[in-house]
């Protein structure tokens, strides 16, 4: 029961909600002008209250507000920087243009169905990125209704996408044993490309496992290799890409990430090949120091306070070796002769080259699937591999690194013929011809 009482010049409104500890509580609000006023907006918290169990926080909030206040509560505390980004990028250019421009209390699912359908029809969009801004959108209303109670449900839990009638086409190269040479000897004289090459062969690191490998990852004497954390390119205040603004000029910094999952967190075994290459680019590395003297480009490591997540973390600074920094020194393993460390970007004009000029079809995570690919095809035990990679199940491995090659193929033919000829077979009798 709702009870409306004149409290000087406004109107107020005012019913009993659970009791605690035995003492009876009030939900009221003042401020009405009338009589009547007081008692509409009493009747609904009211209703809100009892019937429904929860209070609908902002009605009048539009999606993209909304999108803005999900990245930044649930986002950034729960994602990967580098899935902050992508979806970021989604927002931007289909989820606020789009649909932005209603209030988040009136998204239903025709809405979102015909804005999938129309991203279908209007866009070349593949199947895969199609689910994923699906995705996106069922996340944040997840998390407006079951949540941050600004919704009763989730109407984007009853869309789907369209049938796609052909297929995507898988976008990875198996590397031959002839393509990995060429491309080696292509930056056979740019040794900091070389070698991070050849770890990402010899060991199915990701690209920014590579670049984020320090020397003391590295054991020389138990031939073994370390991944600990990765490397990420932030703004210089930690923040996602949208908020970087340069006018012209790079304000962005390299700082050290944790692992993509718990399992990628991991020691491998590396052959003679790779501890013989790293031991002479190590050495190579030293001479350079002693070449550039107080003019080599050194890296630290600084702790710093992410101001969007308000969580530590450690970015990397520069200065030149004639410079003293007392900061703990960043033994990076891929710099360039004089010390600068590019990170990921190292390989960017690459892969330009590896693509345009020795047209070889190559993006950075070819190099990790063909190390798990040429494992599997040449018997390597699936755990074995699993684990290596870093992969939390085996099915990971199964489904999206590993690809039936030529190899396997023949294999597969060979081992069943090999089979069939152990059986006794009848001869087929001859059939005469019926004049």
């Amino acid at each position: 029961m709702v009870n409306v009482r004149k409290r000087g010049k406004v109107y107020e409104y005012r019913f009993e909600r659970a009791s605690i500890n035995g003492t009876r509580k009030w939900v009221s609000k003042s401020g009405f002008k009338t009589k009547q006023e007081a008692l509409q907006a009493g009747a609904l918290a009211y209703n809100e209250y009892y019937q429904i169990g929860k209070k609908r926080k902002i009605k009048d909030m539009s999606y993209a507000d909304y999108l803005d206040y999900w990245i930044s509560t649930y986002c950034n505390f729960n994602l990967k920087y580098s899935t902050i980004v992508t979806y970021l990028n989604v927002i931007k250019l289909y989820l606020k243009p789009r649909l932005g421009f209603y209030k988040l209390s009136q998204l239903d699912s025709q809405i979102i169905q015909e804005f999938i359908n129309n991203l279908y029809l209007e866009k070349d969009l593949s199947k895969w990125y199609l689910k994923g801004i699906l995705k996106i959108i069922k996340g944040s209303l997840n998390y407006a209704c079951y949540t941050a109670n600004f919704i009763y449900e989730n109407p984007a839990l009853r869309v789907h996408i369209p049938r796609y009638e052909t297929v995507s086409t898988d976008p990875v190269h198996i590397f031959t044993q002839e393509e990995i040479e060429i491309i080696l000897d292509r930056f056979k004289d740019v040794h900091y490309v070389y070698y991070a090459f050849l770890t990402a062969y010899y060991t199915g690191l990701r690209v920014s496992e590579v670049f984020g490998l320090t020397w003391d990852c590295i054991d020389f004497e138990k031939k073994t290799l370390t991944v600990n954390k990765n490397i990420i390119k932030k703004n210089k205040n930690g923040k996602p890409k949208k908020y970087v603004v340069s006018k012209g000029h790079s304000v962005e910094s390299w700082f050290y990430g944790s692992c993509k999952t718990p399992t990628s967190n991991r020691t491998i075994s590396i052959g003679d090949t790779l501890v013989k290459a790293l031991k002479e680019y190590k050495k190579e590395q030293e001479e350079h120091k002693k070449f550039y003297g107080d003019n080599y480009l050194k890296h630290y490591e600084k702790e710093c306070l992410n101001e969007y997540t308000q969580r530590k973390e450690i970015k990397l600074v520069s200065a030149i070796a004639e410079i003293d920094v007392n900061l703990p020194e960043a033994q990076l393993v891929f710099v360039k002769p004089n010390g600068q460390f590019r990170g990921t970007e190292t390989v960017r004009h690459a892969f330009k080259v590896i693509n345009y000029e020795l047209k070889i079809p190559c993006r950075f995570h070819d190099f990790r699937d063909t190390h798990a690919t040429r494992l599997i095809e040449n018997g390597a035990d699936i755990k074995a591999v699993s684990k290596r990679l870093g992969h939390s199940t085996i099915q990971t491995t199964y489904n999206i690194y590993v690809r039936v090659t030529e190899k396997m193929e023949t294999d597969t033919r060979d081992t069943f013929e090999k089979y069939t000829k152990s059986l006794d077979l009848p001869e087929p009798e001859e059939i005469p011809f019926l004049d």
